[in-house]
């Protein structure tokens, strides 16, 4: 276990990102529950990594999101509907994370689907250097049908109750407190519970970030 500050962790990962060796883009997966600090960590590693000059790609799983309609028909605060119906994992593969990968051809799009306005969206195709590196954030990254995607995977773990209290801060001008804490105690907190009982997503990762404490963090580095 390593604690340092800010900064140091962000060494940390950069170093990681540069001792993969392989031929296409780096995919890195940044895992871990809802408010745990994934999209601030990519954020920040994403532009660390740009100042050193590398091709950046930011991309997060929540623009791999099915369509509303199709999301919810185990109910609205179903913890399995979270896992199992909310992400279009055959088109996350599809367009981005196979096409950077071995044999890819390194065209890729970096979403499917627009959130704020639940539409389909196709973005350009892009074309990036085999040096690039994917910068990719989101919950249950480690299961089957994507593990075997990423050559760099950082795990980003906080209490799951201290997740309730940043959520009800990060979403005070959609939602009430009420309606944040209930969605958070019956879909998000059992959902990241019975991803972490079935696929075990701490033992398959590169790193441990313990993000308890965003600007004292703890990082364990593990070897498979």
């Amino acid at each position: 276990m390593d604690q340092g500050t800010r900064d140091e962790l962000l060494g940390r990962l950069v170093e990681a990102v540069g001792s993969v060796t392989v031929a296409h883009p780096t995919r890195v997966a940044i895992d871990g529950p809802p408010a745990a600090g994934k999209t601030t960590l990519a954020d920040e590693l994403a532009v660390v990594l740009r100042t050193q000059g590398r091709d950046v790609i930011r991309a997060t799983i929540d623009d791999f999101l099915f369509p509303r309609a199709q999301r919810y028909p185990r109910g609205e605060y179903s913890a399995e509907g979270c896992y199992f119906d909310t992400h279009d994992y055959d088109a996350l593969n599809r367009v981005l994370l196979d096409p950077l990968g071995p044999g890819g051809d390194r065209r890729f799009q970096h979403a499917v689907y627009d959130r704020t306005a639940d539409t389909a969206l196709s973005p350009p195709v892009t074309t990036v250097p085999a040096d690039a590196v994917l910068v990719f954030d989101g919950v249950f990254l480690m299961r089957p049908e994507l593990i075997d995607r990423w050559d760099l995977r950082i795990f980003v773990s906080t209490a799951l109750e201290k997740t309730v209290d940043r959520a009800v801060i990060r979403e005070r001008r959609v939602s009430s407190r009420a309606e944040v804490e209930r969605r958070w105690r019956e879909r998000y907190i059992p959902s990241q519970q019975l991803y972490l009982a079935m696929v075990r997503p701490t033992d398959h990762v590169d790193i441990i970030v313990h993000n308890d404490e965003p600007q004292q963090p703890v990082w364990a580095t593990q070897t498979h």
